[in-house]
């Protein structure tokens, strides 16, 4: 938006714990959305792969975990064209409702038993929906302060909580609602979320002042004429696409996997040559460039392990675990509340941690190499039940919560990290590309695992988990080893 229809809002409106009270609007559309969002995920891979008889689709369990994982990879390469979108022709507001009526609509279309075909077509509507709403809720949390404004980091802290608390709720509701009664029921809920949240927004938006009103780089009628018909080709070409796969007997679940995984690697590596050769970039950005690789590289593996827990380490509370947790047994789905949980606890620990350290802190690399050495670890771990008892023994809920705790301290050294290298090494040309680039790390991760985790089954739990995290661990290793190559090339950024 333009500064001249851009509406900050004054240092002393401090109606919500002492911030403006258009980021409360958004703290809890995103706490909803979050909500219905990993509600829905604590549930999708059981409701996969259960049998139709209680209620699932009755699908393999490897074809369950590919899928979710593509879930999630289309989820990341979405916010690609939400942003755009908003940028471009709806703004951030219009961009913002659109997608969260998306979302509940994809939610609803799983609440009603419709089979693969509803399965299918709610992944369209929230993925398309999640593009639409994640990235520019966000920014429009940064338009409600002003550059000067020093309560700008606390408020992105606060949204960062609705997240979390979102997130953590929704297992044991949706979760216990799915499993105990009925999924469709969970689904249901999960829509029912989106709905609040919604409503929230949509009572709250005369708090947000003139922010997100306009696109910031609206559309000329030129330019309208020329996306139109590449649209209305490249719309064309997938149909096309589909119809000849479906002649050929070719269009499978398999098929969309595999079409997904080659998507999610290919569309970062297309990003990144764009922005080395473009004249736009000069001697010093691409350098800095070329030191962002390996950190991708690196993000991109760590990402392999953590966006397992929706898939094979659910699999693993769902059929290798013993849910009995202090004399109570558990549904299975609860286990997706241990992510938000550690992230809440370890979040402000090393927040003090690298503030206390102050120049004596491991620069970028080394922070990276770390959290890849933990990411690691934390599925080797895994392997430690198979190994100690056999996979045919119920093992300790205790080994999902000591992964998950490692995992995420590994979270705590690249994530947050990983977001502040991204904008100190971003071409001045590319700044907004190049967060895109990095939440693709995320879709290359997902796709990747779409392939690796139909690999995952009893037979093969402890070579899996011992396998890919000393893969991940061996890669933390390298990073360490190549960390004063990647310094230099970072041009003075640390």
């Amino acid at each position: 938006m333009s500064e001249l229809t851009k509406v900050e809002v004054p240092p002393s409106d401090r109606g919500f714990f002492g911030h403006p009270r258009g980021p409360a609007t958004l703290f809890f559309l995103e706490m909803w959305e979050r909500f219905s969002y990993y509600g829905m995920s604590a549930i999708l891979l059981y409701y996969l792969y259960d049998q139709t008889s209680d209620g699932g689709l009755g699908l393999d369990k490897p074809t369950s975990s590919a899928l979710v994982s593509i879930y999630g990879a289309l989820v990341f390469m979405s916010g690609i064209l939400g942003g755009w979108l908003a940028d471009r022709l709806l703004g951030m507001r219009r961009a913002v409702l659109l997608g969260g009526v998306l979302i509940m609509c994809g939610h609803l279309a799983l609440a009603v038993p419709g089979r693969l075909y509803a399965l299918l077509a709610s992944m369209l509507l929230i993925v398309v929906g999640t593009g639409l709403l994640k990235p520019n809720v966000s920014s429009l949390v940064g338009e409600l302060y002003s550059a000067t404004d020093n309560r700008r980091d606390a408020g992105f802290s606060l949204f960062y909580m609705g997240i979390n608390l979102g997130a953590f709720i929704a297992p044991y509701l949706v979760g216990t609602l799915g499993q105990r009664v009925d999924y469709h029921l969970g689904f249901g809920l999960a829509a029912v979320g989106m709905a609040a949240g919604l409503v929230v927004y949509a009572r709250g938006r005369a708090r947000l002042g003139g922010s997100g009103d306009v696109p910031t780089n609206p559309l000329r009628v030129g330019e309208r004429r020329r996306v139109t018909m590449r649209a209305a080709v490249g719309v064309a070409v997938l149909a096309a696409v589909v119809v000849a796969l479906g002649a050929a007997g070719s269009l499978t679940v398999q098929t969309l996997i595999n079409a997904v995984t080659v998507l999610a690697v290919l569309v970062p590596v297309s990003y990144l040559i764009m922005m080395l050769r473009s004249p736009h970039t000069d001697a010093v950005e691409r350098s800095r460039l070329i030191a962002y690789i390996p950190l991708f590289i690196g993000a991109v593996c760590y990402w392999v392990v953590n966006e397992q827990s929706g898939s094979v380490l659910a699999q693993f509370a769902d059929t290798r675990t013993d849910l009995e947790v202090f004399g109570l047994v558990v549904p299975s789905s609860w286990f997706q509340s241990l992510n938000p949980i550690a992230t809440l606890v370890l979040a402000p620990t090393f927040a003090w941690l690298w503030i206390r350290l102050g120049d004596r802190q491991p620069a970028t690399p080394r922070k990276f190499a770390t959290g890849l050495l933990l990411g690691g670890a934390s599925f080797v771990l895994m392997a430690g039940p198979g190994l100690l008892h056999g996979v045919d023994a119920l093992a300790s809920p205790w080994w999902l919560v000591a992964s998950y705790f490692v995992v995420i301290c590994g979270s705590m050294c690249l994530s947050p990290v990983g977001l502040s290298a991204t904008t100190k090494l971003a071409p001045r040309a590319f700044l907004a590309q190049m967060m895109s680039l990095w939440f693709l790390a995320s879709a290359a991760a997902g796709g990747i695992n779409a392939q690796l985790v139909q690999l995952y089954r009893p037979e093969t739990e402890v070579g899996y988990f011992a396998g890919v995290g000393a893969a991940v661990m061996a890669t933390g290793a390298v990073m360490h080893l190549i960390a004063p190559w990647v310094q230099r090339r970072m041009g003075g950024v640390r």
